[in-house]
């Protein structure tokens, strides 16, 4: 991906995205956060016979009343413009937790035995600073996947899976934030954009050299903005943070994902409004589009709504007979997204499986 930058391919597709699926990814993204926000908070739960609402049905348990209590504050500050909205409400609500935790001991969240517990952290201080493991470090064989033939194939697709993936949901994570900041040109281009790419792309690298998931722009970033966050040193105090956080993980893991879904839920309402740029009146925009907002959060991944946008987006010109105004390199990304989604059979015609 790096060296796609440097040649300026990826820069040159992103450029090519039309203005109806960049406002389509900014909503469908703030979509896809806000269920993740709904998820951590146990307010969206697997149920049947898809999904279900809270605890069979009803807002039930304390760790659901810290979320809803951590929303409405955060709604009624940012609606008097309060500074740092979205920070108060998570601070106020971990405290809010930690208290009830302290008194009515509900216990972390188990699907047979305790259903109203909380959902990924418990709020308890047990330790304050603890020491990490950098073992995994380096821990990098380039060229192991590689060595039995058999897996070459494999290896092959994980590969190409893994770039398409990272390549696209950084193009939806950087239009969402520069949209959120208002930062986008009138073509819906942000500023310094190969710069961003580059930095993007080493940082992925970086991230494999660290045995961790690939590194890139966190649509979370949008919080911020949404925020104030205007000039990047947000990013770099974000970053210092984090690097405090790897000695104070047990104080990190006090705050409940209750207290912080809050912002997330908000940020997909902030996000959502990019839908008034896309001409509802012209099916070959707006079916596009919606298809590339609906699957991101029905199919639980930014780059899967993306792709369908993609493809919906060229089919359709090529049926009104609009051939030669899709963009060239649209034709390329049409190709590669067809073959991520139907890699499993590809690999299964290819290995014999």
């Amino acid at each position: 991906i790096f060296v796609l930058v440097l040649t300026g391919f990826r820069t040159a597709v992103f450029r090519a995205v039309p203005a109806s699926l960049r406002a389509a990814i900014s909503a469908g993204i703030g979509l896809f956060i806000c269920l993740v926000g709904l998820v951590d908070a146990g307010i969206v739960r697997p149920g049947s016979p898809l999904v279900s609402f809270g605890v069979n049905g009803s807002l039930a348990g304390w760790p659901i009343l810290v979320f809803v209590f951590g929303l409405l504050l955060l709604i009624i500050l940012s609606a008097r413009k309060v500074p740092g909205a979205m920070l108060i409400s998570i601070l106020v609500a971990t405290v809010a937790a930690l208290v009830i935790e302290a008194v009515a001991k509900v216990g972390p969240y188990a699907a047979e035995t305790n259903e109203k517990g909380w959902m990924l952290n418990d709020p308890k201080i047990t330790d304050v600073v603890a020491v990490p493991d950098l073992g995994l470090i380096g821990r990098v064989d380039v060229l192991g996947a590689f060595s039995d033939p058999r897996l070459v194939m494999t290896a092959v697709m994980l590969v190409f899976a893994l770039l398409l993936a990272d390549f696209f949901d950084t193009m939806g994570t950087v239009v969402a934030v520069g949209a959120e900041g208002n930062l986008l040109d009138k073509k819906g281009n942000p500023p310094h954009l190969t710069p961003i790419l580059l930095v993007d792309s080493a940082a992925a690298a970086a991230g494999g050299l660290g045995s961790v998931s690939s590194n890139t722009a966190y649509v979370e970033s949008t919080a911020g903005v949404a925020d104030g966050a205007r000039t990047g040193l947000a990013s770099v105090i974000t970053g210092a943070g984090f690097l405090l956080a790897m000695f104070f993980a047990p104080l990190v893991k006090v705050v409940p994902s209750e207290a912080a879904a809050p912002v997330l839920v908000f940020v997909g309402f902030l996000m959502i409004g990019q839908v008034t740029k896309i001409n509802w009146d012209d099916i070959t925009e707006a079916l596009p589009a919606f298809l590339c907002m609906a699957l991101m959060p029905f199919a639980y991944s930014i780059t899967v709504g993306i792709g369908v946008g993609f493809i919906t987006h060229v089919v359709l010109q090529v049926a009104k007979g609009n051939a030669r105004k899709v963009h060239p390199l649209l034709w390329v990304v049409f190709v590669a997204f067809v073959v991520y989604f139907v890699q499993g059979p590809i690999l299964d015609l290819v290995t014999g499986g």
